[in-house]
């Protein structure tokens, strides 16, 4: 590929990254305003234009009453408010249809073009494919609430957010091997713990979709203990029988493993940046640093929306700043890879 055929690809998966991006966070605001069942079917194509009358608005309207939610929760809502949630769910369902033009259409331009060479090309459709797997998720998460529910399935609400954060991800990463920007020197334990950063960030981010879908947040609103100390009891930790249900269900048990594994990824990220400096080139440090920083301004902010008992705006900057922390350890893990190293050793030297 040239340097403008790279730079123009670069450009198309960082827009696509960045809906994406956006549509985390419409998707947290669709939760916390608990939107997210005000509308009760599935149509990937009729489904794009919204209630165009009266008629239309008290159909769904009529819908949405027949549904568990609307009965024992919102019984008695108006229609105005009934529009209200049902205009944050559109619009969460809206992008994630933009998202899929987005990526599909100037995919196909390129690939006429000729400007996607193998191993791109593969690994391009096999994110289109995550992109259509993620709409079908997401719909089996709406209708986890619809029957037997007021609300989604939380192991369901983990799913949906960390398969659209490895789409995230992937994408971003993609995007960095088509720059050109020169190798970073690093040894390979810098290598391997850039990596692991990656896979613990998208941990946290899956610990905290739990939390999310329990409301577990809303409980325990102190910090640094929790429930009066610093590590509850196994009798409370493992109250419900199975004991691995535990880690799914039991609010204080899923927020307690929240806290550690923050705990835990603020250790690994700092050590990191330590050894980075000890090590690393100048690059290495920079990443590093960044990353360190930004996983240090999350856990602030997971810290500021408990004590806060999860206010809209708290909660949206930590959901959305989650995301951010994973581009930068996308970004640095890939500067720090071998593969990418080869590759730009590979070219030619300029005379």
């Amino acid at each position: 590929m040239t340097s403008s055929q790279r730079s123009s690809l670069r450009l198309w998966l960082l827009t696509v990254a960045t809906l994406i991006f956006a549509m985390v966070l419409v998707g947290g605001a669709t939760r916390l305003t608990e939107s997210g069942l005000s509308i009760v079917e599935w149509k990937p194509v009729t489904g794009a234009l919204p209630p165009l009358s009266d008629a239309d608005w008290q159909a769904e309207f009529k819908k949405y009453q027949a549904i568990p939610q609307y009965q024992q929760i919102n019984r008695g809502m108006s229609l105005a408010e009934f529009k209200t949630i049902y205009w944050w769910e559109w619009g969460h369902r809206f992008l994630g249809r933009l998202i899929g033009v987005a990526f599909l259409l100037p995919f196909l331009w390129f690939l006429w073009r000729g400007w996607v060479k193998p191993p791109y090309r593969g690994r391009l459709w096999a994110l289109f494919g995550l992109g259509a797997l993620q709409g079908f998720v997401g719909w089996w998460m709406v209708a986890s609430g619809l029957v037997h529910r007021v609300d989604v399935s939380q192991y369901r609400l983990a799913v949906h957010l960390t398969l659209a954060c490895i789409i995230f991800a992937a994408i971003v990463w993609t995007a960095q091997r088509l720059d050109e920007m020169p190798p970073v020197e690093a040894p390979p334990r810098l290598r391997r713990t850039a990596a692991a950063l990656v896979l613990l960030i998208l941990f946290q981010i899956y610990l905290g979709a739990l939390v999310a879908g329990l409301d577990a947040g809303r409980a325990f609103n102190t910090w640094p203990l929790i429930d009066g100390t610093l590590v509850p009891g196994a009798d409370q930790l493992l109250a419900i029988s199975p004991a691995w249900r535990n880690l799914f269900e039991n609010v204080l048990t899923v927020q307690f493993v929240h806290r550690m594994m923050a705990y835990v990824l603020f250790a690994v990220a700092g050590l990191h940046a330590i050894d980075a400096w000890r090590s690393g080139s100048g690059a290495a440090r920079g990443g590093a640093t960044l990353l360190a920083a930004a996983v240090t301004v999350q856990a602030g902010l997971g810290i500021a929306t408990l004590l806060g008992q999860v206010p809209i705006g708290l909660a949206l900057a930590h959901q959305g700043m989650a995301v951010v922390t994973l581009a930068i350890a996308v970004v640095h893990a890939e500067r720090l890879s071998p593969r990418a190293g080869r590759q730009h050793q590979a070219s030619p030297a300029p005379a």
